[in-house]
């Protein structure tokens, strides 16, 4: 189908968003802490930088100074950095464990926070510094070091430092809290003995950032996959193209797994959304915030590569090799679980050997990766370049999770429009145990099924919400690998004041509230 990508100049553009914060950090100079955390240098016309931490080494033999989500922070004394307690906090259901301290801070001035940090995915960040909210995280077993840096707003007079895990994460451990810079005017942290409720911001994980902050444009600083996310619904979501809604509506509309579309080349090789030289995979901070949202609200993304329009990287990679090292660029950046290769118009039963062989090379360095093909479809099936697809991966080796059908765009030629949807599904998995030997349930396991909302591109096809939830029904009845549609950016009505196209990317052309579509779409677990 004609996904139309848009173009990047003069567009409104969702705020962008990163994971919550509330740090804590410092390199503790030379000198003794005492339990309150404050550090002066002996001596000197000069004092030394004071750690502005209350309890940073939680020498006090309990949370005095911190206040830890769902009860789940201890101080105890084994593991420890240095001296004779430390941080234990437990990640449990829907809550990371994020231990915060408010530290009254000084407007424009330069902070630098660090912990001392052990096990798996441990988060150190600082949120309402009133500029870019630092985050930075580490996984490793053995004690390490996390150190970032911020510098406050003009109005900002405290920040909340943070440590926190990651949701289905064992225990983490922290030691040694430092923020260093000038002191503010009021007072940190003296909590009493008992940790009381929480003053300090919302920590409930699964909701955004009140506030959208800018994340750090490091790779490293997008949340992993929560595991056993599902993805059984994904939602095709133009994030930077066809007026992108915020994250934070499409999870409140239930919506917490998206393919997002699409990754083209800008030239050279180079991955970038859209094909465009302006929007570089390598330093993109809008996308990373979108998926470090819905990560956080506990669902994933997926990246796709290719569509309609534009130069897929397939197409100007010159081999296997490289063709690869360009797509692992992406994957690496975003932590990615699953991955979409969407070849169409040109590239489609194109440069099948690179692409295939490249993706063989992705599965052998990333084992754990989910992948998907999507193909076209016709009104009997696969068509012959569709087949000619899928075994060029068979005979170069290369697994595919999901064999995604377009399943739309071919013109209704007779009966319904359900009727039809379900009998191209039929055609298919018909055509996939000729090709794999599968029994019909491994081939519907293997079947991604994607319909179209509202008018598609051929004026003979339309997806009214009562075609939705029939096609739901009969993915319930044959449980494919997922149930998906295009788009979430046309789950809306189109505004009668303004012209649109017949296949709108920014609205379904039919009569609904918004996110109709999105909300039966969900109700598919596989």
């Amino acid at each position: 189908m004609n996904r139309e990508l848009g173009t990047a100049g003069g567009r409104d553009r969702p705020p962008v968003r990163s994971r919550r914060a509330a740090g804590v950090v410092g390199v503790v100079a030379a000198g003794a802490l005492a339990a309150a955390g404050v550090a002066v240098a002996a001596g000197g016309a000069n004092a030394a930088a004071a750690n502005l931490v209350v309890n940073p080494g939680f020498e006090a033999g309990a949370l005095t100074g911190w206040t830890c989500s769902a009860n789940s922070g201890s101080v105890v004394s084994t593991p420890v950095h240095s001296g004779s307690y430390a941080l234990s906090a437990t990640p449990a259901g829907s809550d990371d464990a994020q231990c915060t301290q408010s530290v009254s801070v000084q407007p424009n001035s330069s902070y630098t926070l660090s912990a001392w940090v052990q096990g798996s995915y441990v988060y150190l960040g600082a949120s309402g510094t009133g500029g870019t909210d630092p985050s930075t995280w580490s996984s490793n077993a053995a004690w390490n070091q996390l150190t970032t840096t911020f510098t406050t707003g003009a109005s900002t007079t405290s920040v909340t430092v943070y440590l926190h895990g990651w949701y289905g994460q064992g225990t983490y451990h922290g030691d040694d809290v430092s923020l260093l810079g000038p002191a503010g005017t009021g007072s940190s942290s003296t909590p009493p003995t008992t940790p009381s409720s929480p003053t300090t911001p919302s920590t409930t994980p699964t909701t955004p950032p009140t506030t959208p902050t800018t994340p750090s444009s490091s790779p490293s600083s997008v949340p992993p996959p929560p595991p056993n996310s599902g993805f059984n619904h994904p939602a095709y979501f133009m994030p930077l193209d066809n007026s992108p809604q915020a994250i934070s509506a499409i999870v409140n509309a239930g919506e917490k797994e998206l393919n997002l579309a699409f990754v083209l080349d800008s030239g050279g090789c180079t991955p970038a959304w859209g094909g465009n030289a302006s929007t570089p995979v390598s330093s993109d901070t809008t996308v990373l915030g979108d998926i470090s949202a819905l990560r956080a609200a506990g669902g994933d993304a997926a990246v796709s590569f290719g569509g309609y329009n534009g130069t897929e990287l397939g197409s100007s990679c010159g081999s296997a090799s490289s063709l690869a090292a360009a797509y692992q660029k992406v994957i690496t950046k975003y932590q990615l679980k699953h991955v979409d290769f969407d070849y169409e118009n040109t590239a489609l039963d194109s440069n099948t050997a690179v692409r295939f062989g490249a993706i063989k090379i992705l599965e052998q360095n990333n084992p754990n990766l989910v992948v998907s093909l999507t193909i076209p479809m016709t009104t009997v099936g696969f068509p012959g370049s569709g087949v000619d697809e899928i075994k060029q991966a068979v005979a170069a080796g290369a697994r595919l999770d999901v064999i995604n059908i377009m399943d739309f765009d071919t013109g209704l030629t007779s009966g319904t429009e359900v009727g039809q949807t379900e009998a191209i599904a039929n055609d298919a998995i018909s055509q996939l145990q000729s090709i794999y030997g599968w029994s019909t349930s491994q081939a519907w396991s293997h079947l991604g099924l994607q319909i179209m909302n509202g008018h598609t591109d051929q004026p003979s096809e339309l997806f009214q919400e009562s075609d939705f939830s029939a096609l739901l029904g009969f993915a319930k009845a044959n449980h494919p690998a997922w149930f998906s549609y295009w788009s979430a950016n046309r789950d809306r009505v189109c505004d009668p004041s303004v012209p649109h196209n017949w296949a709108d990317g920014t609205c379904s052309s039919v009569s609904q509230n918004p996110w109709d579509f999105t909300k039966i779409l969900v109700q598919y677990t596989g």
